[in-house]
C-alpha cells in the first residue's frame, strides 16, 4: 500500500494556490450563491418585513453578523480544528469521541452523543437534495426579469441543468474543481463590483455593521423579527458543507479562500442588495437581479446559473463523503467508490449516492415548482445539524482540547444560543415542507442504525460459533489431515478464533492448504493509518499464519497488495496465482430473539443481499475465490 497524499498535508505555494481555486469551486459554491435568495426572502417571503430603511439595516445587520460569528468564527478558526486527520464533518468529529479514546463518559452519555452525531450526519443528506433545488431554481428564475417569455421554461431549463450537473460528477471533484474554480472567482468578483456599485450611491447601508441595527430590528418587529431569522440564515448554509468537505481540499486552502474572496464578496454584495432596497423598496421582488443595469441582466441570469450549478458541488461533495466514512465506519453496506484524484484522497465518486440526489432533487423541483417555495423546506435540516455539531465540539473542547469547563462552557453557550434562535425560526417551516429534510434524515439515520446494530449482532454469533485458537491447533496436531499445495485465506471479523468458513471446510472438504492465512480486515477511526502500523503478521503454528490488514476510514481496503506486503515474513509465501480465497456467504434467517426488532432484522437482510460483493470490495480476483454458504439466526 503506497503512502498517501493525505488532505492533512500543508499545501505551499502553487499547490496551495490550486486548491484554494478548486475550494472556490467546490466548497464555497453554496454559501457563495445565497445572495440570490437570502435577502428577498427576508423582505418578499412568507415571513417578510416591511424593506424600510430601518429594516434593511437590522437585517443587513443579522447577515453581516452571522457570516462573521457563525462560519468566520465558529466553523473557519473553530471547529475545522477539529479534523480527524485532515478529514471533517459529523462522522469524523464522532470518530474522535470514539470509545477506545475517553471514558470519562458513561456508556448512556456515549451512546446518546453517537446518536445524535449520527442523526446529524444523517440530516445532510436531505440538504444534499435541497440545495440543487433551489440553487439553480431560483438562478433560472431570474429569466422571468430579463422576459416574461421565458416563465414556462423556467422548471424544463432547471431540470435539464441538474441532469447536467449529476452527470459530470464521475469526473470527480478534482477535474469539477478545475473547471467550477475559474467560475465561481467570475462569479464572485461580479457580485461585489455589483455591490460596490450600489453602495457608491446609498453608502449609508455601511452603517449595518453596527450591531446596534440588529437589536433595534427585534426590538421593533418582535415575533416577525424572530422569523425573518430563517431568511437570514439563507445566508450561512454553507456551513456545515464547509466542514464536511474540509478533506477535499484541506483546512489551509479553504480559509485562504475565505479570507482572500469569498467574505468581501459576499459582504459587498449583501450591502449593495440593501443599499438598492433604502432607494427603492419595490425591488424587494428581487433584489439581486435588480442590481444589474439592464444591459448585464442576461448575462447574469447566464451566470448565476453556472454559479448554482457550482453551489450544488458543496453538498454533492459532502454527500459523497459521508457515505464513504460510513461504510468504513459500519454504519453503511458497502457501495462502489470510484477515486479520482492521485493526490488526495478525500476525492471520490459514488454512483449510487449521485443517481438517487439527482432523482430526489428533480422530484423536489417538480413538487415545490418555485425557489420561495423551496425555501420553506431549506434550512431545518442545516440548523438542525449546526445544533448538534455545537453540542459535540462542547465534548470535543473538553476531552481532546483540554479545555476548562466553564471556558468550553461559554463558548458552547454562545453559539448554542445562535444556533438554536436560527433552529427556533426555521422549525415552524416543517409544515411549508421543512418535513421532507427531516424525513430523508429519519430514513437515513434508521437504515444507518440498523447496520451497525446488525452488523453487531452477526459478530456476536460468529463469535459463539467460532473455536477458540489453541484447540484448533492442538486439534490439527492430532488428526492430521490432509495437505495441499498452495495458500489458503481465510477472512474472519473476529481476530482471536478460527473463522467458521474455515471450520465449515475442514468439515466438508477434510483438507487444509499447506499455509493457511486468517485474515482480519480492522477499520481504524482516522482517516489514514500510518504504513508502519499497517500489516501485522504472526505465525500460529502448523503453518497457519494470522494476519491483521488495519485501515482508515479514508482508505479502501486492497488484500491483493496487503498479502504481498505480508510475503516473506515469518516464512509466508504468497502468489495470486497459487491462492485460494474463502468467503462466506450467509443467508440471515430472522427470529423473536432479542437484540433488535424483528423489522429492523428483515431491513438488515434485505440491505446486507443487496451490498457490493465482498470479492468487488476487497479488490480480490473473482476466479481466486471460493464462497462456502451458511444460515445465520439473527
Amino acid at each position: 500500500m503506497s503512502e498517501a497524499h493525505g488532505p492533512g498535508a500543508a499545501p505551499r505555494g502553487r499547490y496551495l494556490a490550486f486548491l484554494a481555486l478548486g475550494a472556490l469551486g467546490v466548497v464555497y459554491g453554496d454559501i457563495g450563491t445565497s445572495p440570490l435568495y437570502a435577502v428577498q426572502q427576508a423582505f418578499h417571503g412568507t415571513h417578510r418585513v416591511a424593506a424600510t430603511p430601518a429594516n434593511v439595516l437590522g437585517v443587513l445587520s443579522l447577515i453581516f453578523w452571522a457570516l462573521i460569528l457563525i462560519v468566520t468564527v465558529k466553523y473557519l478558526v473553530i471547529v475545522m480544528r477539529a479534523d480527524n486527520r485532515g478529514e471533517g464533518g459529523i462522522l469524523a468529529l464522532m470518530a474522535l469521541l470514539g470509545p477506545r479514546r475517553h471514558t470519562t463518559r458513561g456508556r448512556g452519555g456515549h451512546r446518546f452523543l453517537m446518536a445524535l452525531g449520527l442523526f446529524g450526519a444523517s440530516l445532510l443528506y436531505g440538504d444534499g437534495m435541497i440545495t440543487p433545488s433551489i440553487t439553480v431554481l431560483s438562478a433560472v428564475e431570474g429569466l422571468k426579469i430579463a422576459t416574461p417569455f421565458l416563465e414556462p421554461y423556467v422548471l424544463p431549463i432547471t431540470i435539464l441543468i441538474l441532469v447536467l450537473l449529476f452527470g459530470v460528477q464521475r469526473r470527480g471533484t478534482a477535474g469539477i474543481g478545475a473547471i467550477f474554480g475559474p467560475v465561481m472567482t467570475v462569479w464572485f468578483v461580479v457580485i461585489a463590483l455589483l455591490g460596490v456599485r450600489a453602495i457608491a450611491r446609498a453608502p449609508g447601508v455601511l452603517a449595518a455593521v453596527n450591531p446596534y441595527h440588529a437589536v433595534e430590528f427585534f426590538a421593533r418587529n418582535r415575533l416577525r423579527g424572530f422569523l425573518v431569522l430563517g431568511a437570514v440564515f439563507l445566508a450561512v448554509t454553507g456551513g456545515e458543507a464547509l466542514y464536511a468537505d474540509m478533506g477535499h481540499f484541506g483546512r489551509r486552502p479553504i480559509r485562504l479562500a475565505w479570507f482572500g474572496l469569498v467574505l468581501p464578496a459576499l459582504l459587498l454584495n449583501y450591502f449593495g442588495q440593501g443599499a438598492l432596497l433604502m432607494r427603492a423598496p419595490d425591488a424587494a421582488a428581487n433584489p439581486f437581479f435588480r442590481l444589474a443595469p439592464p444591459w448585464a441582466l442576461l448575462p447574469l441570469v447566464g451566470l448565476a446559473a453556472a454559479a448554482a450549478i457550482v453551489a450544488s458541488q458543496a453538498v454533492i461533495s459532502g454527500a459523497f463523503s459521508l457515505t464513504r466514512q460510513a461504510v468504513q465506519l459500519g454504519y453503511s453496506p458497502r457501495v462502489e467508490v470510484d477515486h479520482t484524484s492521485e493526490r488526495e484522497i478525500g476525492q471520490i465518486y459514488i454512483p449510487g449516492v449521485n443517481w438517487t440526489l439527482m432523482a430526489a432533487c428533480i422530484g423536489l423541483v417538480l413538487g415545490f415548482r418555485s425557489s420561495t417555495n423551496l425555501a420553506a423546506a431549506y434550512g431545518v435540516a442545516v440548523t438542525t445539524t449546526m445544533v448538534i455539531t455545537t453540542i459535540l465540539m462542547f465534548v470535543v473542547e473538553r476531552e481532546l482540547w483540554g479545555w476548562h469547563t466553564l471556558l468550553a462552557g461559554l463558548f458552547t453557550a454562545f453559539f448554542l444560543t445562535i444556533d438554536l434562535s436560527f433552529f427556533g425560526a426555521n422549525i415552524i417551516k416543517v409544515s411549508d415542507g421543512g418535513w421532507f429534510p427531516l424525513a430523508i434524515a429519519t430514513v437515513a439515520f434508521t437504515l444507518m442504525a440498523t447496520w451497525k446494530r446488525g452488523r453487531s449482532l452477526l459478530a456476536e454469533s460468529f463469535g459463539m460459533r467460532s473455536l477458540p485458537l489453541d484447540i484448533f491447533l492442538h486439534d490439527l496436531a492430532q488428526r492430521h489431515p490432509v495437505r495441499v499445495p498452495g495458500l489458503a485465506v481465510f477472512m474472519t471479523r473476529n481476530a482471536d478464533g478460527v473463522p467458521p468458513v474455515m471450520l465449515h471446510h475442514l468439515k466438508h472438504n477434510k483438507v487444509l492448504h499447506e499455509q493457511v492465512v486468517l485474515l482480519s480486515v480492522v477499520t481504524e477511526e482516522i482517516p489514514v493509518v500510518p504504513q508502519e502500523d499497517w500489516l501485522t503478521v504472526e505465525a500460529l503454528g502448523e503453518g497457519i499464519y494470522r494476519v491483521i490488514a488495519r485501515y482508515g476510514f479514508m482508505e479502501d481496503p486492497n488484500i491483493p497488495d496487503a498479502l504481498a506486503a505480508a510475503a516473506g515474513r515469518e516464512g509466508l509465501r504468497f502468489k495470486l496465482g497459487n491462492t485460494t480465497f474463502y468467503l462466506g456467504r450467509e443467508t440471515l434467517l430472522t427470529t423473536k430473539r432479542p437484540g433488535m426488532a424483528r423489522w429492523r432484522k428483515r431491513l438488515f437482510a434485505l440491505m446486507s443481499r443487496n451490498a457490493r460483493s465482498a470479492t468487488d470490495y476487497f479488490r480480490i480476483p473473482p476466479n481466486r475465490v471460493v464462497e462456502l454458504g451458511a444460515h445465520i439466526e439473527l
